[in-house]
């Protein structure tokens, strides 16, 4: 019986440890995604772009089939490559995130060339139009392959919040936990930016109330511009965030002077702002907005640096 006792009184231990440790790594959890919550922003602003001028029944199988490739980047690739390079070579960390920034930066310099209008050279002079299915690979691939630096940004970020001692297996739940949560959120939020136009339809047609078909067409009609406004927005998150991350790399490598400029132009600019209003604090608002301006020009000028060299600039 007292053999019993003892080995009930061992596993009550054994349940409070893992009460306990399970309490952790929510926290830390919470913690990391916290941290990581503005590139959800981006991700999410970037996304829509890639279902634009496709067939609305296939906007939802886009979505899921690119959320898909994100759970995979995160999951399958990213999260193992964390954890290897967490304990054997976590010197490599900040180069690769600094490649993947200036990928970002490239994209959203290449984004603002064609918006420029036919200032991009053209790698490939005669290729013939791509049938919706290919159009559709095609969006889909690249997509991914966008996701995969946004994703490895966010990672790393997770990542560099856990405590130093924190175990591997540790690592590892926090990491996939924040990798499902954040991607769900993603997505979930883009299917339901690109199926309002839909929504909007059937309130219009079918709404019992006249406001409720007032309100319908307006979604219809709105809709249009938010996807172009969420293009933009996506192209400047781009170049945002590929700025950020050559920026402290190049910190983190002992290249302080480009951070710390930044900082200062962004904390001279705050300096002459006005009082707060209510929960408004202007000096914050202007700091952040400072810092993500600069971020995202060194982002352009880094962007066109690559396009230049890789020459698809139209030559004079």
């Amino acid at each position: 019986m007292s053999g019993l006792l003892v080995l009930l009184d061992d596993v009550a231990v054994i349940a409070k440890l893992a009460a306990a440790q399970l309490d952790d790594v929510a926290a830390q959890a919470a913690d990391a995604g916290t941290k990581a919550a503005g590139l959800v922003i981006d991700d999410a602003a970037v996304t829509p772009k890639y279902v634009t001028g496709l067939p609305a029944a296939r906007e939802v199988p886009i979505v899921w089939q690119i959320a898909r490739g994100s759970l995979v980047n995160k999951l399958v690739i990213l999260l193992p490559a964390a954890l290897l390079l967490s304990r054997f070579a976590p010197w490599a960390l900040t180069p690769l995130l600094m490649l993947g920034g200036c990928y970002l930066c490239f994209e959203g310099a290449e984004k603002v060339l064609r918006s420029l209008g036919g200032h991009v050279q053209k790698v490939v002079q005669a290729r013939p139009p791509l049938d919706a299915v290919k159009l559709e690979k095609q969006r889909v691939k690249k997509a991914i392959k966008t996701d995969f630096i946004l994703s490895a940004e966010i990672m790393a970020i997770s990542l560099g919040t856990l405590a130093p001692g924190t175990a591997w297996y540790n690592k590892a739940i926090v990491l996939a936990l924040i990798a499902i949560v954040m991607t769900f959120a993603v997505y979930g939020v883009v299917g339901l930016i690109v199926k309002a136009d839909d929504l909007g339809v059937l309130l219009a047609r079918y709404g019992r109330l006249a406001f409720t078909r007032s309100v319908g067409r307006r979604i219809v009609k709105t809709v249009p511009g938010v996807l172009r406004i969420l293009t933009i927005v996506g192209t400047a998150a781009m170049l945002w965030v590929g700025g950020d991350i050559l920026v402290h790399g190049l910190h983190d490598l002992g290249v302080h002077m480009p951070e710390a400029v930044i900082k200062q132009a962004a904390q001279l600019a705050a300096e002459t702002a006005p009082e707060p209003v209510g929960v408004i604090k202007w000096g914050g608002l202007i700091k952040w907005t400072i810092i993500a301006l600069l971020n995202g020009l060194l982002g352009l000028a880094v962007g066109f640096t690559i396009a230049q060299g890789l020459g698809i600039f139209k030559q004079p």
